[in-house]
């Protein structure tokens, strides 16, 4: 039953790879398995990354609510450019020209701390937030839990589910250091917005999927957002 301050957006998509119990599932291969998840996007910097997370999300089968604060929506206008002034209007970009998916994405008020995410009767494989602010970082590392996406966080760390946030800021302070060390110690996983060059990225979409095959791939979802390093190939290797 959907909550009251819950919007249902039922996306469907083609099968891929599943996650179950941590382990990945070879190419082709289908189970009935879904994933379910809860992903709280904030306001720092890096709403692309947010982004290409829902839209690798809408090609896995299964089930997420989505958490999207403000001062997301704040940013979002000012990196790229668009006019998106409700969580609604954000999905509806992020999966914009995605035809073929089966995933359900549920809109939850951030503030709706009584909404399913905040309680750890409700099922589900974890948490993201990505892009993820210094001060919810530190309101999930000291236990404050002061909205919905704090909320939802803590839920996981005290059920032991994996939670991962994705900080993008530079340079860290002693104090935001000593809050990802906490974070960590708790069960958390911080997982810097740093995306890799092997991969020879052409542009601000190929780093957006970068980090979000990195998130999937945390949670035992195969992917081909970006090719897997293979190794240095020493016929081609750079004698210095």
């Amino acid at each position: 039953m959907v909550g009251e301050n819950e919007r249902a957006c039922l996306i469907g998509c083609h099968g891929v790879r599943e996650l179950h119990q941590n382990r990945r599932i070879p190419t082709g291969e289908r189970t009935n398995l879904r994933l379910n998840l809860n992903i709280g996007i904030t306001g720092a910097s890096g709403a692309l990354y947010g982004r290409h997370l829902v839209r690798a999300l809408a090609e896995i089968p299964g089930e997420s609510h989505l958490i999207i604060s403000p001062a997301a929506l704040r940013v979002l206008r000012q990196e790229l450019e668009v006019p998106v002034d409700t969580p609604e209007q954000y999905l509806e970009l992020a999966l914009r020209e995605l035809h073929d998916t089966r995933h359900a994405f549920q809109l939850v008020d951030h503030r709706d701390i009584g909404a399913r995410p905040a309680s750890g009767s409700a099922p589900s494989h974890g948490m993201v937030i990505v892009p993820c602010s210094m001060k919810t970082l530190a309101g999930i590392a000291h236990g404050y839990t002061s909205n919905l996406i704090e909320r939802a966080a803590d839920v996981c760390l005290k059920e032991r589910r994996r939670l991962i946030v994705v900080p993008r800021e530079a340079p860290y302070s002693l104090i935001h250091l000593r809050n990802m060390t906490a974070l960590t110690e708790a069960g958390g996983i911080v997982l810097p917005a740093s995306p890799g060059f092997y991969q020879r990225p052409q542009s601000l979409d190929d780093l957006g999927r970068f980090i979000a095959g990195r998130i999937l791939a945390l949670f035992g979802v195969d992917h081909q957002l970006f090719p897997a390093w293979q190794g240095d190939d020493p016929e081609t290797t750079v004698q210095k």
